[in-house]
């Protein structure tokens, strides 16, 4: 990965990442309090060897200290030396425990003993080095051999007593919170990959691009409940972008007027998205009908509050024609409901009577624009797509995924469909400045009607029988 890709999941992933490391810090501070304090006091103790006066019987004694220092680490756990101790101190405890809280340790090459004791009070805890020190030079005596004369031959004393501890030497906060933050980052940035890596969701137009070369037409965003303006007009801006896309393409390489809007899966927008672009294209003074051809689901007419008694599949039928089931809904725009749900929707789409009604609204309407349901659970927009001038798929960001995508422009294609492009629906918009556009000093409403004033034609379909 570049360094560019890890820039782009933090940026994707920055609010789990802070919350895995705000976690994992107050995690660690509260271990950090939980932990009672321990304190740490060390007495040393300098072992000797009785030698002659040469240098070679100095030296000899030094490396038998050594030896022995070895041995006598040993026997600072050992009950010789903690048995005096725990008379002394009325200690409630064994030997065996009480060598849990010391420790005996000798720099290399030296005849000295360092005597650690650890426990929750600090007085305590020197006191108790001392005495373990003091035990040892009593238990050194005890055990050394002696000479001709009586005296031992190794010796001990307490060189450097321990002293109270003014701090606790456990825990260390500044430690251990510097060792969650960098456990947090790890354990965050962590996520976050992996996230990446197994999220194929599809969430902006650099996932789109990385599946399929088909144009994006149009970036809608995510409208919240409590929308402000420029929340409004960056949606209309985004539909005006659509519209004038369409504009300018040659649909199915012909100027055909009718195409498709379909999507991979339920719940990707692609009904929002047929009323949006045919209000927008009204508006723009172009004649449009709108077709509910989703047989299965239909929701058109309840998103337009029309009525859906009867509609397309009554025409296709011989049960009504075109002018009597046609409802306008607004000017320049007319919708033609599902009608009644057949149990054959497939079959009723790719009939002679469909592309015969095809062909009639292609000449009357300057768009015909057909809700399809979603590409991959049926055939029907596959069917309809190749029977007019394309198809436009509609994706949801944080829903639709690139195996999904792919798979519905593998079906469009082995049906001889033209994809016109996508529209990545549902985007969620980082900032007012990505929301905003060169918008004129009038509303959407105020253009609307004074598109109406310019286009008050009667429609051209009035006539016309099926």
């Amino acid at each position: 990965m570049e360094l560019q890709q890890y820039l782009k999941i933090f940026r994707d992933y920055w609010r789990s990442i802070l919350a895995t490391l705000f976690v994992v810090v107050m995690a660690t501070a509260g271990y950090t309090l939980m932990q009672a304090p321990t304190y740490t006091a060390t007495a040393t103790v300098f072992v000797t060897v009785e030698s002659g006066d040469s240098a070679g019987e100095l030296s000899q004694g030094a490396s038998y200290a050594e030896r022995q220092v070895q041995s006598f680490l040993q026997v600072v756990e050992t009950a010789a030396v903690l048995d005096p101790v725990i008379d002394e101190f009325s200690i409630d405890a064994t030997s065996r425990s009480l060598a849990e809280q010391i420790s005996a340790s000798s720099p290399n090459s030296t005849s000295l003993i360092d005597i650690t004791a650890n426990g929750g009070n600090a007085t305590e805890t020197a006191d108790l080095a001392n005495a373990v020190a003091a035990s040892l030079v009593v238990t050194v005596d005890n055990l050394a051999p002696t000479s001709s004369n009586g005296q031992g031959l190794v010796s001990a004393s307490v060189i450097d007593p321990a002293t109270v501890p003014n701090t606790p030497s456990a825990p260390k906060p500044t430690i251990n919170i510097a060792l969650g933050i960098i456990l947090g980052v790890l354990i965050g940035m962590g996520q976050a990959l992996l996230r990446a890596v197994l999220d194929t969701r599809v969430r902006n137009s650099d996932d789109i691009e990385s599946v399929t070369d088909k144009p994006i037409l149009a970036t809608v965003g995510h409208i919240s409940k409590n929308q402000d303006t420029s929340e409004k007009r960056a949606h209309s801006e985004a539909y005006r972008r659509l519209r004038t896309n369409i504009s300018f393409m040659g649909l199915g390489g012909e100027r055909r007027t009718s195409f498709v809007i379909s999507s991979s899966v339920p719940g990707e927008g692609k009904t929002q998205t047929s009323v949006s672009l045919a209000r927008v294209l009204a508006q723009a003074g172009e004649t449009v009908l709108l077709i509910d051809a989703d047989l299965r689901r239909p929701q058109v007419a309840n998103r337009m509050h029309l009525d859906s008694e009867l509609g397309l599949t009554d025409i296709l039928t011989r049960r009504g024609t075109l002018a009597d089931l046609a409802i306008p809904a607004s000017t320049n725009l007319w919708v033609l409901p599902a009608g009644t749900i057949p149990p054959n929707p497939s079959e009723l789409l790719g009939s002679e009577a469909m592309a015969k009604l095809l062909n009639l609204v292609e000449r009357e309407f300057d768009y015909v624009i057909i809700d399809t349901p979603p590409v991959i659970p049926v055939t029907d927009a596959a069917v309809l797509a190749s029977q007019t001038g394309g198809i436009v798929l509609v994706t949801r960001s944080g829903i639709s995924r690139r195996a999904q995508i792919s798979e519905s422009i593998g079906i469009l294609d082995a049906g001889n469909a033209t994809v016109l492009g996508v529209v990545l629906n549902d985007v969620q918009l980082r900032s007012k400045s990505d929301r905003y556009g060169y918008y004129s000093e009038y509303t959407t409403e105020d253009n609307s009607e004074a598109l109406s004033a310019r286009t008050s034609s009667q429609p051209k379909h009035q006539n016309a029988n099926v």
